[in-house]
């Protein structure tokens, strides 16, 4: 395990999809968690679109000049318009000025520990700082089922968005089960809070009853079906807080219209201090458990659609009544037993209130600090580094096979004698679930002036390929990822991660490198046979995140591969000299073509004949130890 590092103040990014000016559920969750954090003394960035000119100005200029946030301080970030990916209203593309402002945010000189990002669905500012994001990242989930929904479609696009969470959290039990059922990972439910607003209702006074249409647009016609239908000997009236007055798409009957007004989102507070029911009537495309929330804290009853998440909130109709979504008869229903049984009434509004924000934030600190502290220190020892500071630089390549692989025809001799003409001065020989090629390399090394690292490139059973550097034995195919690293760790070596994000070879998926990260000593961050450049962009930034000493190696399986890719460092001995020398080195590429070193291993591996191959073999054997 690594040790816990100081409970030093964190500069956070909260990043919000929707505009901030909307007043909406996941905005009301990043505002107020970031106030409780800035209160606890970190620095906390809200990063989110806008539509007003002079703060996406604003924030443009904050990213060119760099963060302006400090201990204790909430900035707001606003990146240029975009819209969010809600039903009717949404996008093919993140505008390209606004993923512009988002990338020079997070690559450049920042030094955010973490990336809060909130309903990460591309294509959204989210999204898009995910990707670029080199802190540490955790992704909140609130209620998106229909996005879950609309991306099915892209399904494998998103995978790889959410791939680079390090953590991830649901605002409810009934979002973790939804997020794991169509996104199966691990998600902590972080339940969000709400503020007490003290109560003004009047005692003897009608049943007051408040809808926030501005949440649930969708659901306004349905609730007005529901208020007809009311006796209307009843005693009761209605406020629909809205920023428009929706008559016009469902007109009032003039038995309605003495009864039911209009208020304005700015009155949303005092709406509901006064109400004595708050309906949520969603058919669960686009839910608003933030309104039920905010109505339990101010001691109103929810009458809420029987979805999942509204369930959750009223703990299954404890704090609350249900009906089925859509079901008009069963919510006027309600709404009548309420207004005709007063005792009904008191005994659901004397449920428990809802956390406060304050403890909202306690419970992420927690787990952001959790999680920085998976980091390695990254300061090496001091010792050593003095020992090797007035050592001779040398070339290293990490990553290379002999023909004891399956798909190498590359002897050991031909290998070495490669190396010393490559200018290298030492070498890892990691042949594929062999070590018989290094051990007879690093017996041959002194001959050929290459100093050898007998390592090899495991193959696990089902989580992608590990490499183990300074090894004695050889390691059998086919054990966990926690098996392999554990028998690396046995021999006293050096666990050292291939190509870690390169889809098309065999890989540890991010969940399975996350459960080992705390042991992983070195990770490849750059590889000149991974195809996609992005790959090795993102082993780079995850090693940089975790402070974990990057590597390379040419992955060579002939020997004109060989040193494509360099290690300059300070000569060493033995894995801890060599893993504090690995700290200050430098990595050196040169260009080289992919196309070209898969065409010479194909023609040296398949295409040539077997007697052929072998004839080729010994030629090229007494040519490397004639050089010798």
């Amino acid at each position: 395990m690594l040790p816990a590092v100081s409970r030093r103040p964190l500069r956070i990014a909260q990043v919000t999809p929707y505009p901030w000016e909307d007043e909406n559920f996941v905005n009301t969750h990043v505002r107020r968690v970031s106030e409780e954090l800035a209160g606890r003394g970190h620095a906390v960035l809200v990063v989110a679109p806008s539509s007003s000119p002079a703060l996406v100005r604003a924030g443009r200029r904050a990213v060119r000049d760099g963060p302006p946030a400090e201990p204790g301080e909430v900035t707001v970030l606003a990146v240029g318009e975009a819209l969010p990916p809600l039903p009717g209203r949404s996008r093919a593309a993140l505008p390209i000025d606004v993923a512009r402002t988002v990338s020079g945010l997070f690559e450049g000189p920042a030094a955010l520990d973490l990336c809060h990002v909130h309903e990460p669905f591309a294509p959204s500012v989210a999204s898009t700082a995910l990707r670029h994001s080199r802190a540490l990242n955790v992704g909140t989930f609130h209620a998106p089922a229909e996005r879950v929904v609309a991306t099915q479609v892209a399904r494998r696009v998103v995978e790889l968005v959410f791939g680079r969470l390090d953590l991830r959290t649901a605002s409810f039990a009934a979002t973790r089960a939804l997020m794991a059922r169509f996104f199966p990972a691990d998600y902590r439910v972080v339940t969000p809070g709400a503020d007490a607003i003290a109560s003004i209702r009047d005692t003897g006074a009608p049943l007051r009853i408040a809808f926030v249409e501005e949440e649930e647009r969708a659901a306004w016609r349905l609730v007005l079906r529901a208020l007809r239908r009311l006796d209307p000997a009843l005693d009761w009236e209605a406020v629909v807080v809205s920023a428009r007055d929706p008559t016009p798409a469902a007109p009032l009957q003039a038995s309605l219209r003495e009864r039911v007004r209009y208020a304005p989102r700015e009155e949303t507070d005092a709406v509901l201090a006064r109400a004595d029911a708050v309906i949520a009537a969603s058919d669960g495309t686009a839910p608003a458990p933030g309104v039920l929330l905010r109505a339990l804290a101010v001691g109103a009853i929810p009458v809420a659609a029987r979805l999942p998440v509204y369930e959750e909130v009223v703990r299954d109709g404890e704090a609350g009544l249900l009906f089925e979504p859509r079901d008009v008869e069963t919510l006027a229903a309600q709404l009548a037993r309420l207004a005709a049984d007063p005792a009904l009434a008191g005994r659901l509004r004397a449920a428990p209130r809802p956390r406060p924000w304050s403890a909202v934030a306690g419970e992420l600190e927690g787990l952001y600090h959790e999680l920085a502290d998976r980091r390695h220190d990254g300061r090496g020892d001091p010792a050593l580094r003095e020992r090797l500071s007035g050592r001779r630089l040398i070339d290293v390549d990490l990553h290379m096979h002999t023909d004891h692989s399956h798909d190498c025809a590359t002897p050991v001799e031909v290998l070495l004698a490669t190396a010393r003409d490559q200018g290298l001065g030492a070498i890892a020989v990691t042949d594929h679930n062999e070590i018989s090629g290094a051990l007879d390399a690093a017996a041959k090394a002194d001959a050929y002036e290459v100093k050898v690292i007998v390592a090899e490139e495991v193959k696990t059973a089902s989580q992608g390929e590990v490499i183990g550097l300074f090894l004695s034995e050889r390691i059998p195919r086919g054990l966990t990822l926690a098996e392999t690293v554990a028998e690396i760790r046995r021999q006293g070596g050096l666990v050292y991660v291939p190509h870690p994000f390169d889809r098309m070879h065999a890989v540890p998926d991010y969940e399975h490198l996350l459960g080992i990260v705390g042991d992983v000593d070195a990770i490849e961050v750059y590889n000149p046979r991974v195809a996609i450049g992005s790959f090795n962009e993102e082993a780079a930034r995850f090693a940089a995140k975790y402070r974990i000493p990057a590597g390379a190696g040419s992955d060579a399986h002939v020997p004109q591969g060989l040193g494509s890719v360099r290690i300059r460092m300070r000569d060493f001995d033995g894995p801890d000299e060599f893993l504090e020398s690995l700290r200050e080195a430098d990595i050196v590429t040169k260009p080289s073509s992919l196309l070209y070193v898969q065409a010479l291993k194909f023609l040296q591996t398949k295409a040539t004949p077997a007697a052929a191959r072998e004839r080729r073999r010994e030629r090229r054997v007494r040519r490397a130890t004639r050089k010798a």
